[in-house]
């Protein structure tokens, strides 16, 4: 059966070529991400795996994106895209990771048998997929390793060369949804700067000229793809200044700079003079995520990430959406666990919107998002879009506003639904979004994080022998198992003032993560290293006892 898709000798003579090593492979949310010596076999499997997820659903265009995304730039990775551009569809990621741990030429032929029998696959349909890549060095080597892998399943492929992931997953959608009534777009790098653009300079109509923000790019894919994109902006509309935008030499792909850099030291890049009143913001290698952050007076540092965004958008939305008259349009905004609790309470208490909460991961979010006419999500590292749903577009494209004001914000409505990227977060989007509130609303930086406070927070790593014994339900926030470690962490909770803590297993290693929040960094502190360590006493801690 599976010879009318690939050419088993063919196949077997690759596996020579590429022969897996002795490593546990596992499809996670990030895809496959390890270090890049290792991905050798992977990729050559994901070109196969990517034609047979094209042809089970007839020929539709599959994306497969090769980046470590935050990772050192030793490390490397690929996921794959589903055709709205969407990440690839769960009970795929099993599929995955069995083609991925087939050891030799029968094993790898007997998975894609599988496959196909379960699925009824028409093998009679052409395989469409489409790869792209971002600045590591290991990439040429892993994409002539895809190459292999689709080849041999006879795919048709396009190279779409260097591009960030939110790009790739633009490119998916407007090839799929092509001469469609929901068509999103022109399938080019061209397409994608002149949507953005086009919908930036409708909203920036009017608005003052906001002084040049500086962005980090992690001396990574973004900041080739920012110096392109400036070259539609005229400078008396927006303009940036680059930070860390070297791609050329070795070893500096997020090496103290980005999005995770910021985020987790809770300080400025390399690279980054931060004057008070100034604006700065940090994408992450694979430009996916964003943060903002400014100096004060003091020239103490201050980081608005994915939460603060989360919330000045949502704000926006639901301003615009009530000036123009659509009230039927209802707005949501969904976050994870690690959400500080500041901001739920600003939003479901100042904004008075819906407030969900799902397990981590963007898959959750995503899915959840959907569920809502125009769904915010972010996690707080920065990752995060706006999903406006099929009615909620129809709504704002065919209302007749009664008023100017009610046209005018139909008008940035319909803007921001061509300026945001809803395939997956994008932080160039996110921050061309951010830049259009602040201009909107004359605010700097300091004014948009007076909104509300964040309450201080630890995450604390305890190693333990077995992972798999930390079991949660209600998105992650409550241990079911081992029974009776919640009952003892909500007691210590107790003791604290804005106390909150929980406890979640890792996707990657023998350790578990606990989270931390309460009204001062001291009480902090202790509530942290409390529940660590009854973590590591009752959990089978490994090694050191937790400290901070």
């Amino acid at each position: 059966m599976t010879q009318m898709i690939l050419d088993q000798q063919r196949i077997r003579a690759a596996n020579e070529i590429h022969p897996t090593p002795d490593v546990k492979f596992a499809y996670g949310t990030a895809g496959f991400r390890m270090q890049a010596d290792k991905l050798d076999s992977i990729m050559f499997k994901v070109g196969i795996i990517a034609a047979l997820r094209s042809l089970k659903l007839n020929g539709a265009t599959i994306g497969v994106m090769i980046t470590a995304s935050h990772n050192p730039e030793e490390d490397n990775g690929v996921k794959l895209v589903d055709p709205r551009g969407e990440m690839l569809e769960q009970s795929w990621e099993g599929l995955s990771t069995e083609l991925a741990n087939a050891r030799d030429a029968d094993s790898i032929l007997s998975v894609i048998d599988s496959i196909v029998a379960k699925y009824n696959i028409n093998v009679d349909n052409k395989a469409n997929v489409i790869y792209a890549y971002d600045t590591r060095p290991s990439c040429p080597a892993l994409v002539a390793s895809l190459k292999d892998g689709l080849d041999a399943a006879g795919a048709d492929s396009i190279d779409f060369g260097l591009k960030t992931t939110p790009q790739l997953h633009y490119l998916v959608r407007c090839i799929n949804t092509q001469g469609t009534n929901d068509a999103y777009g022109e399938p080019t790098e061209e397409g994608y700067y002149v949507k953005l653009s086009e919908a930036f300079k409708t909203l920036m109509k009017g608005k003052p000229v906001l002084p040049a923000i500086s962005v980090d790019c992690a001396n990574g894919v973004g900041a080739p793809k920012l110096k392109e994109f400036l070259k539609y902006i005229d400078s008396n509309v927006w303009t940036a200044n680059l930070v860390n935008d070297d791609i050329k030499t070795p070893g500096k792909l997020n090496y103290n700079a980005g999005a995770d850099y910021v985020k987790t030291q809770q300080k400025a890049p390399l690279g980054a003079v931060l004057n008070a009143g100034d604006r700065y913001c940090s994408f992450d290698g694979d430009a996916d995520r964003l943060v903002y952050y400014y100096a004060d007076d003091a020239g103490v540092f201050h980081l608005l990430d994915g939460d603060k965004i989360a919330g000045l958008a949502a704000m926006f939305i639901m301003d615009l959406v009530k000036t123009a008259g659509v009230d039927s349009i209802n707005v949501g905004v969904v976050q994870t666990a690690y959400a500080n609790g500041s901001s739920t309470k600003y939003l479901s208490g100042e904004l008075k919107v819906p407030v969900s909460c799902v397990s981590t991961g963007v898959k959750h979010l995503h899915h959840e998002a959907e569920k809502y006419d125009v769904g915010v999500y972010f996690e707080a590292n920065g990752h995060g879009t706006v999903l406006f749903s099929p009615e909620a577009l129809n709504t704002i494209k065919t209302s007749e506003g009664r008023t100017p004001a009610q046209n005018t914000a139909l008008t940035q409505l319909q803007a921001l639904t061509e300026l945001i990227n809803q395939t997956v977060g994008d932080a160039l989007s996110d921050m061309l979004l951010v830049e259009v509130i602040l201009a909107h609303r004359h605010w700097t930086c300091q004014e948009w994080d007076q909104a509300y406070t964040d309450l201080p927070n630890r995450l604390v790593k305890v190693v333990v022998a077995d992972r798999t014994i930390f079991k949660t339900t209600d998105a992650e926030r409550k241990l079911v198992e081992p029974q009776g470690l919640q009952q003892e962490i909500d007691t210590i909770v107790s003791k604290y003032s804005n106390g909150r803590s929980f406890v979640r297993a890792s996707g990657t290693e023998d350790a578990v993560r606990v989270y931390a929040e309460a009204a001062t960094r001291t009480e902090t502190d202790y509530l942290a290293m409390a529940v660590a360590q009854l973590v590591y006493d009752r959990g089978g801690g490994v090694g050191s006892a937790p400290s901070i």
